[in-house]
């Protein structure tokens, strides 16, 4: 081997040279910004989105036939002046689009207006029955989360098995059994005939509260668990025929372990993506279950005002529910890439 002449510069080493802190920084600021871009993204098409939909919910009241402020003044036979003094004070005289965009700064204000039937701030109305809607919900989601990711679980391991087959008839009979049915079954059986449980009302104080919801939740979670047990197989499923998880079995890794790092780990993006959307749906069947229960919520709540036709307090309500659903489906979105990295991969190849 020979020596450099004195005086010249050493070769430099062959092959690509390590990347330091300075170089590495400045590669991840792609990432950053592309994550940073997809956030805005979604949060404006939320905001667009939100927007239409109040749009569509403020003219539903003047798609319905007849004169507005006739549902102001049933059962009376009001004078021209009267009617004139009506349209006045709710605005009906102005153009359609200034009262919208009236409602749309009270809106974004927390001001729906007031209730015709209840003679207070819808606000104050809604909010009156929501902590019970959301207990009801809450006791569901996790009666949903439970048991419909853990029979998925179990209808995936013991997949061909006897157990498999009885828990792919119990979701079949689950998920087309209508919420109402589900809730007269539980109440003539567990609340009437064996009196385990109240049927009516939502109880006074934290444990009396819950004793009152365990058959309303039961009743409101039974098809949204048995669309979860079948996403949840499925997934499973999926990742379980994959051809790293039998490389890993073949090297002798305990099969727990495989089930716990490899399968359940990378089906859990679209048991989330589903169960998060589902819950966020929820909403809109605790009108029924709620009226079946007598619960006093925002379900029963919603049902009352379209019979009474109190349409402030129905325009609060399918708004805010759209908005609990866009909310969620974004924060879905959002999330997907730290539940599953490959969608984040997937994303950025693109």
């Amino acid at each position: 081997m020979t020596e450099a002449p004195a005086g010249t510069a050493p070769p430099a080493p062959a092959g690509p040279v390590p990347a330091g802190p300075a170089q590495a920084a400045p590669a991840q600021a792609p990432a950053v910004l592309a994550r940073a871009g997809r956030v805005l993204r979604r949060l404006a098409a939320m905001a667009a989105t939100l927007l239409v939909t109040s749009f569509l919910v403020f003219s539903s009241l003047y798609l319905a036939p007849g004169d507005p402020v006739s549902f102001l003044v049933r059962g009376r036979s009001p004078g021209p002046e009267q009617l004139a003094e009506l349209r006045h004070q709710y605005g009906f005289d102005q153009p359609f689009l200034l009262r919208y965009w009236h409602w749309l700064e009270g809106v974004v204000q927390g001001d729906f207006g007031r209730s015709h039937l209840f003679h207070q701030d819808v606000s104050a109305v809604i909010w009156s029955r929501l902590p019970s809607s959301l207990l009801l919900v809450t006791t569901a989601a996790l009666i949903i989360a439970v048991v419909g990711v853990g029979a998925g679980i179990v209808g995936a391991l013991r997949r061909g098995t006897r157990t498999d087959r009885t828990l792919m008839l119990l979701v079949t009979i689950g998920a087309a059994a209508p919420a109402f049915v589900v809730a007269l079954l539980l109440r003539s059986l567990l609340g009437v005939r064996l009196g385990w449980f109240p049927t009516i009302g939502n109880g006074s104080g934290v444990l009396d509260r819950l004793h009152h919801v365990v058959l309303p939740a039961i009743a409101l979670a039974v098809t949204f668990t048995a669309l979860v047990t079948r996403v949840t197989r499925s997934a499973m499923l999926d990742e379980l025929r994959r051809e790293h998880v039998e490389v890993a079995l073949s090297r002798g890794t305990p099969r727990r372990t495989v089930i716990r790092r490899h399968v359940l780990r990378n089906a859990l993006g679209p048991i989330v993506t589903v169960s998060a959307l589902l819950v966020s749906g929820m909403l809109v069947s605790t009108a029924i279950v709620e009226t079946a229960f007598g619960m006093s919520g925002v379900g029963s709540l919603l049902v009352q005002s379209v019979d009474q036709l109190d349409f402030q307090v129905v325009q609060a309500i399918v708004l805010l529910v759209v908005a609990a659903f866009v909310v969620v489906n974004a924060l879905v979105d959002l999330l997907q890439p730290l539940i599953d990295p490959r969608t984040a991969a997937g994303g950025s190849a693109r």
